[in-house]
């Protein structure tokens, strides 16, 4: 299966509002993704940002009157809602609010609309009191009961001067919920626990022991996890990446905090996917105060921090589904069988660390998926993200086989 937007159709609709700005980011993301753009702009919304930005960067002309000429535009754009994948509204003015809720068709943009049969991302974006105006909040209320998905707007100071609801939410957010809003619910409600990051076991104040794990494998699997349905819990070890959306996250920093939080879920977890790097020795002192370097040679005693992995597969309910990762340097094969086996997994993900463009702080990732029954899966070079969604087509293929 396909995840994501390459090469699929989305409609782009731009409304007059300062907020037009953000929609010329919002077009470089869809393209970036190799997605085809098509680009409806409303009269108003020419007052903000001129058409040519936006043909230049989805490299097709911009509707924007059921009049255009040479364009055949009053025909078109019942060709564009037929062939939509998806349609994004960003900003949608009160205005266009108001139009979608009571079938009202009278420019490019609301005709368009009462053909499309494609799924909507709408997201409001207006002055605060225009936005909890009754009138506002009840359009929105019927566009939700007609299957419209409503980004809700970011509160804060507008340019209007008030302070409130009713900024754009960021075109990532926007990406992001467009994703979501595409992806097969084949997750609906099971609750999936992921952890992610490193840890860091302290030294001294200023020093602790940890290694170079971003957590990008471990959120990009909440998030794909999330998008398709499920209730996701993230424990994350310290990181640098934004959280992600509609996700609970709790942040710990050492391997005993990360083991106390994971028990706490572990019960009501479906799913348990275990990327987070643990430290597997922490110090066995830590020095309440900043070790000097005024010595020729330091020893450190360590001791062995709790093996979370083999707890979780001695505790592993029937019909409970977990997965491990295991970096390597070499003999990958057997390291991982010996883990499969050894914790009690149902998969264990494994990659030579070292590699170009794969493991620790890259975008990418070249995984071996090795599985309970012996077989094992090579997957190829891929962003994170895709190799998060085969890894739950695996799992929900274990689900399903019982």
């Amino acid at each position: 299966m396909t995840y994501g937007i390459k090469d699929k159709n989305i409609v782009l609709g731009v409304c007059g509002g300062i907020a037009a700005y953000k929609s010329v980011e919002l077009l470089r993301l869809l393209t970036g993704q190799k997605a085809a753009v098509r680009v409806i702009m409303t009269q108003n919304a020419l007052e903000f940002v001129g058409r040519m930005t936006f043909e230049a960067l989805s490299g097709t002309p911009v509707c924007t009157s059921l009049f255009d000429k040479g364009t055949e535009a009053s025909i078109k754009h019942i060709d564009w809602a037929t062939e939509a994948d998806a349609v994004v509204i960003a900003p949608a003015t009160a205005n266009i609010i108001g139009k979608l809720a009571n079938g009202i068709a009278d420019d490019a943009l609301s005709t368009f609309m009462m053909a499309v049969t494609a799924p909507v991302v709408l997201c409001p974006s207006m002055n605060t009191n225009m936005y909890q105006s009754k009138a506002v909040q009840r359009n929105l209320e019927t566009l939700g009961n007609d299957g419209y998905f409503i980004i809700e707007p970011g509160a804060g100071e507008l340019a209007c001067g008030t302070t409130g609801p009713g900024r754009l939410p960021e075109p990532e957010e926007i990406l992001d919920r467009l994703l979501s809003r595409l992806m097969p619910k084949d997750l609906m409600n099971r609750r999936v626990l992921v952890t992610a990051g490193p840890t860091r076991e302290t030294i001294d104040p200023v020093r602790y022991i940890s290694n170079p794990s971003t957590g990008k494998m471990g959120y990009a699997v909440a998030k794909a996890a999330e998008s398709r349905g499920a209730i996701v819990s993230l424990i994350t070890g310290p990181s640098s990446l934004a959280e992600p959306l509609n996700v609970n996250v709790i942040r710990v920093h050492t391997a005993e905090e990360m083991a106390d939080a994971v028990f706490q879920f572990v019960d009501g977890s479906d799913i348990i996917i275990k990327t987070a790097a643990v430290s597997d020795f922490r110090p066995k002192i830590q020095a309440d105060h900043k070790l000097k370097k005024d010595r020729a040679a330091m020893t450190i005693q360590l001791e062995k921090t709790r093996d979370i992995l083999k707890e979780l597969g001695k505790r592993k309910k029937t019909g409970q589904i977990l997965v491990g990762f295991a970096a390597e340097t070499e003999a990958l094969d057997q390291n991982a069988a010996t883990k499969l086996a050894g914790k009690n997994l149902d998969i264990i993900a494994g990659n030579l660390i070292g590699k170009p463009n794969a493991g620790f702080g890259s975008d990418t990732n070249r995984v071996t998926l090795f599985f309970r029954d012996g077989k094992r899966e090579i997957i190829p070079e891929m962003d994170k993200e895709a190799v998060a969604h085969i890894l739950l087509d695996r799992i929900l293929e274990k689900v399903t086989d019982g």
